[in-house]
C-alpha cells in the first residue's frame, strides 16, 4: 500500500459535526470521508487529469 501523506485539519465544530455524521451513516471513518469528499472534487473539477489517484475505482 502507499504511503499517505498526513497532515493537520483544522475544522470548526459545526462542519466537523456533519462530517462526522455523514461519515457514521456511511460506516466509514471521518478520516476516509474527507478523503472521499476531496477525491470526488478534484474529480469534478477536472483536476486529476488522464489518472486516477491510487485507490480509486474505475467506473
Amino acid at each position: 500500500m502507499a504511503e499517505k501523506k498526513r497532515f493537520l485539519l483544522r475544522i470548526d465544530p459545526k462542519s466537523y459535526d456533519a462530517v462526522e455524521k455523514w461519515a457514521n451513516d456511511e460506516f466509514r471513518s471521518v478520516n476516509a470521508q474527507i478523503e472521499l469528499i476531496i477525491k470526488k472534487a478534484l474529480k469534478d473539477a477536472g483536476r486529476l487529469g488522464k489518472s486516477q489517484l491510487p485507490g480509486d475505482k474505475q467506473e
